[in-house]
């Protein structure tokens, strides 16, 4: 009885000096209401109430505070990596295929090329979609060059291919478009493509913003994958900043005035003259003050004799 006693209360985290010292005052036949209520009256508690009751030694952080204490990372976080501050990259296989093997042949290389260029670049995350049924011998129709290619890159963990399945003799493919934008726009990525994916930005409002904003055209000349440096437009970012999650905004130049040194706006011209960047910009009648070497301000006694004969 005294030991299934001790193992009851063991189990509810009372120490055993504690439990040996009610029992010894009670007696061992005593109720176990009995032995819990004078374990209370004593200042008995378990051992985890005391482990709670115990001051954390988390560092408290101001409300609104997004950072973590110092010495604390989220999984995966390195503030050396210079490949977090890179966007992750989204290929569509396909598109990149035929554009290389000019609509004629699926050129694998093609797809190799666009991968080692954002490799360069410093980006990790690189995911490129294929259809599966790409894995199957090429056809007379369907010419496929290089396919050893896709092999390499699925063992490498780059390549991913789509569902597809033959039902009495016909292909069933799934759309492999709706992967590609899916996982970019989760992923807060950037869309290869050359293809403006029209339906999918019909059938979201949210797609639609994305594919406008983070979808990256290209073109190849001479095997050499060559992505434009103004994705959005003269206006818009640069290349760089384009798939850069944080953007470095260029430093502010001014730009030369067409008009050179035949200028006649003065200090009221808003380019740049390279002439005058050692002296004050003066007004065009202060120009001819002092290329006529005039004083600035005549007095009245003065302007009479300059006029008088």
């Amino acid at each position: 009885v005294h030991q299934s006693k001790m193992d009851f209360f063991c189990k509810l985290g009372y120490s055993k000096q504690d439990i040996s010292k009610v029992l010894e005052n009670l007696g061992q036949e005593a109720l176990e209401d009995d032995v819990l209520r004078e374990l209370i009256r004593m200042g008995s508690k378990p051992q985890a109430l005391e482990k709670q009751a115990q001051p954390s030694q988390l560092q408290l952080m101001a409300r609104g505070s997004c950072s973590t204490p110092a010495g604390l990372k989220w999984p995966g976080e390195d503030g050396n990596d210079s490949s977090s501050s890179l966007r992750p990259i989204v290929i569509d296989g396909s598109n990149v295929a035929m554009s290389h093997g000019n609509k004629e042949v699926f050129s694998c290389w093609g797809i190799q090329l666009a991968v080692d260029w954002f490799r360069e670049r410093g980006h990790t995350y690189i995911k490129v979609f294929v259809p599966l049924w790409r894995k199957e011998p090429p056809r007379q129709d369907s010419p496929i060059a290089d396919q050893h290619i896709l092999e390499e890159l699925e063992k490498q963990c780059v390549l991913v291919y789509t569902p597809s399945r033959k039902v009495k003799g016909r292909r069933v493919v799934c759309y492999d478009d709706r992967y590609i934008v899916k996982v970019a726009y989760e992923r807060d990525g950037v869309i290869v493509s050359n293809d403006h994916y029209r339906d999918l930005q019909n059938e979201n409002p949210e797609w639609k913003w994305f594919i406008e904003q983070r979808l990256l055209m290209y073109s190849f000349v001479s095997n050499r994958f060559m992505p434009p440096d103004d994705p959005l437009g003269r206006h818009g970012p640069t290349l760089s900043n384009f798939l850069s999650k944080k953007p470095v905004l260029p430093e502010k130049k001014w730009q030369p005035c067409p008009y050179g040194k035949k200028c006649t706006y003065g200090n009221k011209c808003k380019f740049y003259h390279p002439e005058r960047q050692h002296q004050a910009q003066l007004s065009v009648a202060d120009e001819l003050r002092a290329k006529t070497k005039l004083p600035l301000a005549l007095g009245p006694a003065e302007e009479r004799a300059r006029r008088s004969p």
